[in-house]
């Protein structure tokens, strides 16, 4: 973070006149940390591997315990179904800090910042892949931390999409939507974008709609939209963004939210975006969980293969025969997630 105490220059933030059909010069960055602040996982008992590094058992605050002889035990870090991870951009000797979703509960990546001592004013921006609750829910808690938030929140057009989920054999269950003016009370400048966009100058990159051309791929198939007064298939979640960072001399970062644009899709898309910078890590949801996309688990991984990424860290929907096949098939690779993991790009 800039040391400046002045106020940033939100208009100055995000670049809108990106052309997804030529190549984008995504200018590299000297580092990124990745920290995530909710995911489905927790694991005090994880070692370091690699660039991870944990927040293990011992650290962080303590609480009272009217049980505990010593009176006190961990304030243990809190998981849910749900994804969000601080994003640590550091070029030049400035550093940028920005959120990448915001997990499930209200309370929940706010808490979690509190016991990892992350102060959430030193936000700057919020990217929200798309607009499931289970990666918006918690901008709730943000706002009651900061009050007026004053900061831009990047989304695509069908975010604010009204959605159900018809899965088979149940009833059609209609999922809680964002809402628009709570959003706008708040102070967020809203920047909607189909297209690709920066942040930082040149130093992030997010994706915008991603080209759908694995052919696999299928999205989410039980999704339902209400348009034009009735309910329709949706099934390609086009609001479904990722981020890209280039760190130099090591190649591309891409964050996913879901990956319901298909991981692959969404790998090849920041290849193609960048002119084919080599992958470097590739982390957050993978959408393999679950007998409708279990199936892709052997076609994915070959073509994971094939884009040769230093560091896989499947999050969130993942699911774990996936991670499993993942850490058979990739060994060095493979970075299992938990919350308040840190990957030092």
């Amino acid at each position: 973070m800039c040391m400046d105490d002045s106020p940033p220059d939100l208009s100055a933030a995000v670049r809108h006149d990106v052309d997804p059909g030529i190549e984008i010069d995504l200018e590299p960055v000297d580092s990124v940390v990745v920290t995530t602040l909710m995911d489905n996982v927790t694991d005090n008992l994880m070692a370091d591997q690699g660039p991870a590094r944990r927040f293990g058992f011992g650290r962080g605050p303590v609480r009272p315990s009217a049980l505990m002889e010593a009176e006190r035990v961990p304030d243990a870090l809190i998981a849910e179904h749900g994804f969000s991870v601080l994003v640590t951009v550091t070029k030049a000797g400035d550093e940028h800090r920005f959120l990448f979703d915001a997990g499930t509960s209200p309370d929940g990546v706010t808490e979690n910042m509190r016991r990892l001592d992350i102060d959430p004013s030193s936000i700057e921006a919020i990217v929200c892949s798309h607009g499931h609750f289970d990666h918006t829910t918690g901008l709730d808690g943000l706002i009651r931390v900061l009050g007026q938030v004053n900061m831009p929140v990047l989304i695509h057009p069908h975010f604010w999409r009204r959605r159900r989920l018809q899965l088979p054999g149940r009833e059609p269950r209609e999922l809680p939507t964002t809402s628009r003016r709570a959003l706008i009370e708040a102070g967020f400048d809203i920047i909607e974008e189909r297209q690709p966009s920066f942040l930082f100058g040149r130093s992030v990159l997010i994706t915008g709609e991603v080209a759908r051309s694995t052919g696999y791929e299928p999205g989410f198939p039980p999704q339902q939209a209400w348009l034009g007064g009735h309910w329709q298939p949706d099934p390609l979640v086009l609001d479904d963004q990722a981020l890209i960072v280039n760190v130099r001399g090591q190649g591309l970062v891409v964050i996913t939210g879901c990956g319901h644009a298909g991981v692959v899709n969404i790998a090849r898309y920041a290849r193609r975006l960048t002119g084919d910078q080599p992958l470097y890590a590739l982390l957050g949801g993978y959408h393999l969980g679950g007998p409708l996309f279990e199936p892709l688990i052997p076609r994915v991984l070959d073509d994971l293969a094939a884009l040769n990424p230093a560091v896989l860290v499947p999050a969130h929907c993942t699911g774990w025969r996936a991670q499993h096949a993942m850490s058979a098939r990739f060994p060095g690779a493979y970075i299992p997630n938990a919350v308040g993991t840190s990957l030092l790009l």
